[in-house]
């Protein structure tokens, strides 16, 4: 039976170019700084963000976490989100490696901290408290229904961490998300911050790899870091030749995946049982929530992956659905059909 998979855009196996690039990929010892085809993914990925270097690191977690630990030290503080993905699902890794001290600040809707709080969570220079040193964002937005965040945003942000002396990371796990859905080049929608992550594996449809951008100074600490985390790679010019397929080819084309995203939202407004806004969708993650109490998330997904179509339970009765290059607009419309008998029963 063919399986929509809409668990995750993780989900996505590498394209064929990708394939045959990894195969034919010259490689070299990326530890050495020796692997042709790690720099220049790494030369590419600065490029594009408009950044001094890049570093290719082997997961989304290991770039947010080599990024904490080249900006702060031992027992500085970090301000974030509350529903950050670095606070709810990396397992405290900047605290429990780097002894960094997460200050959460509560995330609006649309996944922006507001610039008040912030600026109320920031420490003065006081013996009793940690130093403020990062203010960390994510772009898009996880769980806050994937939502972009703007350049003006960024902007006041970036305002705020000047005045303060802060440096800014941005988890853009989904950064060229972000970019598409505004209509904005990526380089621009980064220029506020002092380091940015972002994942090849995800819609961008790498099998392997993160990359980090920002200054050749942070660079070199982030690398500093990533050995420290065992993250050093030898011929890993094997894997760095999807992510330049990645860049080259897999952009533009996220657009498909956001129309899809919406497509699958109006639809599910239409199914009795179902809760969801449509106009909260923006790139390619759909939450939506479980009206009917005869039935959980965890029993709707296994009703579902029965017939062929995979989501995610992310709660009681909350789930989420991912689009990505491998779920065709047909496919929204069979999922749709999918859901909608497994309500009616």
């Amino acid at each position: 039976m063919p399986i929509i998979e809409l668990r995750s855009d993780t989900m996505t196996p590498p394209t064929a170019a990708m394939r045959q690039a990894m195969a034919q990929a010259e490689v070299g010892d990326d530890v050495f700084g020796e692997d042709p085809t790690v720099n220049r993914l790494e030369e590419m990925a600065a490029d594009r963000l408009g950044k001094e270097a890049a570093l290719y690191v082997a997961s989304g977690t290991m770039a947010n976490l080599v990024s904490q630990l080249a900006h702060c030290g031992r027992g500085d503080e970090i301000i974030l989100g509350s529903h950050a993905h670095t606070f709810f699902y990396e397992q405290g890794g900047s605290a429990a490696v780097g002894s960094l001290h997460p200050r959460t600040v509560v995330n609006q809707p649309d996944g922006k901290l507001a610039l008040e709080d912030i600026e109320a969570a920031i420490r003065g220079d006081n013996v009793h408290f940690p130093r403020s040193r990062l203010i960390l964002l994510e772009n898009t937005h996880n769980i806050c229904n994937g939502c972009p965040l703007e350049i003006k945003y960024m902007q006041a942000v970036g305002d705020i961490a000047r005045r303060h002396r802060l440096k800014i990371h941005v988890d853009g796990a989904r950064f060229f998300n972000a970019a598409i859905a505004l209509k904005v080049a990526p380089g621009d929608l980064a220029a506020e911050a002092d380091s940015v992550s972002f994942c090849l594996s995800k819609g961008l449809a790498a099998p392997v790899g993160s990359m980090v951008c920002g200054t050749q100074d942070f660079i070199n600490e982030a690398r500093r870091a990533r050995k420290l985390l065992g993250g050093g790679m030898r011929q890993a010019g094997i894997l760095a030749a999807a992510g330049i397929i990645a860049l080259n080819e897999m952009v533009e084309r996220l657009a498909e995946d956001h129309a899809n995203a919406k497509k699958l939202a109006e639809g599910l407004a239409e199914i009795a049982g179902l809760s969801i806004d449509p106009h909260q969708i923006r790139t390619n993650i759909v939450f939506f929530e479980l009206t009917a109490e005869q039935m959980t998330a965890e029993q709707f997904t296994q009703q579902i992956n029965a017939a062929g179509v995979r989501m995610l339970p992310v709660g009681p009765q909350k789930v989420r659905a991912v689009t990505h290059y491998q779920v065709t607009a047909d496919d929204i419309e069979q999922a749709l059909a999918v859901i909608s008998k497994v309500m009616r029963r």
